[in-house]
């Protein structure tokens, strides 16, 4: 870093990735910024700045080595490895400490026989709510947030005509007509359907399966909004919450046609009259698309499939005179990033839902939706990729009109 650099950063001032501390801090307190930084975004800490942006410099001799062994080494945990070097100024020495985002989330501050999560909140950090802390202990492949229990559920709550169809049609198992209760209580629960001793719902079955998935589960709605105008307004052409299973259920006999759909086929059915209409093509009525079918049906069942289930927003689909927006809650799983997914590279969030999602045909065994489909047809049918936003709280692309 350079000394011009290094001024830079100390007139911005403390934030959400910057942290400045005296030379003289305790090895619990200086952990605690490492900890929030690595469980987060990653950070700077510069070492001999005071709180104002004054540079009152490092006094130790071995700076470095107290911060590997004693804050790193006693304090924190799993271990990390900032970068480290040393600059001067005005015949000072500031010492610049980056900590990258943590792979191995969460990060634990171990101090008094406890380990405490902390987080970066602007420019404090701040012990992990238990939202957070499952967000992260999932980040770090600790916690199947997709298999964590609807409280109050049980297997009642399931359409036993909807999982018989998936066990019988998708999984080809040939007894279900001779199954008894205790055997579907054993089948549901070895496929984590249903978890814990007294056998209640997962959150992704409870998504997939449930009579109203909305009852117990309220994330697993998904709300449809239309405006007239590019702005959000009080008055909306349209505006509703649906709450029907992420399957649909399809009847018996050769046909197998669908008698209930999916939750992503009828929020397309809704949206159909307000971002599409009949030509006439000769004498042949043609429906017209402001914006690609596949690219809708992709992203939006995308936003289920991917969704962090840990947040209790639901997924929106909001549909405005010159865009088509698709928000899917939660960040991006830790690692993934905006130019990984146009490039086609995975990371399963929830991997028992794609894999559901994927027998039944929403999805391709690639998972590469967003380059072979959305982005293409995006560039044939209007001549302009999506945009693509992620936050900490959604993941949002925007599809705009031509």
């Amino acid at each position: 870093m350079l000394k011009s650099d290094l001024l830079g950063l100390i007139t911005q001032g403390e934030g959400a990735k910057l942290e400045f501390k005296r030379d003289d801090v305790r090895a619990e307190r200086m952990a605690k910024e490492i900890v929030s930084f690595a469980n987060m975004k990653g950070g700077i800490v510069l070492v001999g700045v005071e709180d104002d942006g004054t540079i009152s410099g490092i006094q130790r001799n071995n700076l470095q080595e107290w911060l590997m062994d004693t804050v790193i080494g006693k304090y924190v945990g799993p271990f990390i490895l900032p970068d480290y070097e040393e600059i001067s100024i005005e015949e000072k020495h500031v010492a610049v400490m980056t900590v990258p985002q943590g792979n191995a989330k969460p990060y634990v501050l171990r101090h008094d026989d406890r380990e405490d999560i902390y987080v970066r909140y602007g420019s404090t950090c701040q012990l992990a709510g238990r939202e957070q802390q499952a967000r992260l202990f999932a980040s770090g492949g600790l916690l199947a947030t997709e298999e964590l229990p609807v409280h109050g559920s049980s297997v009642g709550d399931l359409d036993k005509r909807r999982y018989i169809k998936y066990f019988k049609d998708i999984l080809q198992e040939s007894c279900v007509q001779d199954w008894q209760e205790e055997d579907w209580v054993k089948m549901l629960s070895d496929r984590s359907f249903l978890v814990g001793d007294d056998y209640t719902c997962s959150y992704f079955a409870y998504a997939l399966f449930a009579k109203q998935p909305g009852l117990r589960l309220p994330q697993a709605v998904a709300r449809l909004t239309v405006y007239a105008n590019e702005n959000k307004d009080y008055n909306t052409d349209f505006d509703e919450t649906l709450d029907v299973p992420f399957l649909e259920l399809r009847g018996a006999g050769p046909s197998n046609d669908v008698i209930e759909p999916a939750l992503h086929e009828r929020l397309i059915m809704l949206i159909k009259p307000y971002i599409s209409k009949e030509e006439l093509y000769g004498s042949v009525r043609k429906r017209k698309w402001d914006y690609p079918f596949e690219a809708i049906r992709e992203l939006i069942i995308n936003a289920f499939t991917h969704r962090d289930w840990t947040k209790n927003n639901y997924v929106r689909i909001t549909a405005y005179s010159n865009r088509l927006e698709v928000i899917s809650p939660g960040g991006l799983p830790n690692g993934m990033t905006i130019e990984k997914i146009k490039s086609g590279a995975q990371m399963l969030r929830n991997p028992k839902c794609t894999r559901i999602f994927r027998d039944y045909g929403y999805l391709e065994d690639q998972g590469m939706g967003i380059r072979r489909k959305v982005i293409p047809l995006m560039l044939e049918k209007n001549g302009r990729e999506p945009d693509f936003e992620a936050t900490e709280d959604a993941f949002a692309v925007t599809l705009w009109k031509k």
